[in-house]
């Protein structure tokens, strides 16, 4: 990906005028990122991951993609990094790498998200094996974002799930005022199965100068 000006960001582009809706404090991480510098947050984890023990297998997979991992973990340390991008296709993008200090080691989720039709695209992993369509809604000054599709890559094949079996993502950003901090919530859930996947916490970010590393 190109590391070019980047004028508006994905969510400024499917949002419009209703990014301005979001809390002021909220901006600096939906706004599209000043040409050579970074949006960099620290923060804790409340949870991550599920106690459904069940489940790890398969997380265990998406662990090594970079998109879940098979954990269920109380007060996580964790850092953001968002890194301004312009895609193959010329298109902004927003770049960003969380990772987990976790009690068994430090582990990296890894996304891209764009703006598409309809809303926004989410590529997830490192090497982006799935992707999942979003509405991008503001409500009281928070931002919601939740699935309406799941497209998996099997080798040359892209997959969109079926609505019976794909699973949903729901998130959801806010500023808490009388913590001073940005607060997060995903939870991930299937068909039949129920939610699979969360985690929440909360952090604080800015944009720094230069190009992240790492």
């Amino acid at each position: 990906m190109s590391n070019a000006a980047v004028a508006r960001s994905p969510y400024e582009i499917v949002l419009g005028d209703g990014v301005n809706e979001l809390h002021p404090r909220l901006l600096d991480y939906f706004r599209a990122i000043p040409v050579g510098s970074h949006g960099y947050g620290t923060g804790r984890f409340d949870l991550v991951g599920t106690p459904r023990r069940w489940l790890w297998p398969m997380l265990w997979l998406l662990g090594r993609l970079g998109i879940a991992f098979p954990v269920w973990e109380r007060n996580v340390p964790f850092t953001v990094v968002n890194r301004p991008r312009l895609d193959e296709l010329g298109r902004a993008s927003i770049q960003a790498s969380r990772r987990f200090e976790f009690a068994s080691g430090t582990r990296t989720m890894i996304d891209a998200i764009t703006a598409g039709e309809g809303g926004l695209m989410d590529y997830l992993g490192d090497r982006r094996s799935v992707t999942a369509m979003l509405v991008a809604e503001v409500s009281a000054g928070e931002l919601h974002l939740r699935s309406t599709g799941v497209t998996v890559v099997l080798g040359r094949l892209r997959l969109r799930l079926p609505a019976g079996i794909a699973p949903r993502v729901e998130l959801v950003e806010r500023f808490d005022e009388a913590a001073g901090c940005q607060r997060v919530s995903l939870t991930l859930a299937a068909p039949i199965l129920g939610r699979i996947y969360e985690y929440a916490g909360s952090f604080r970010y800015n944009i720094k100068q230069g190009e992240a590393t790492g």
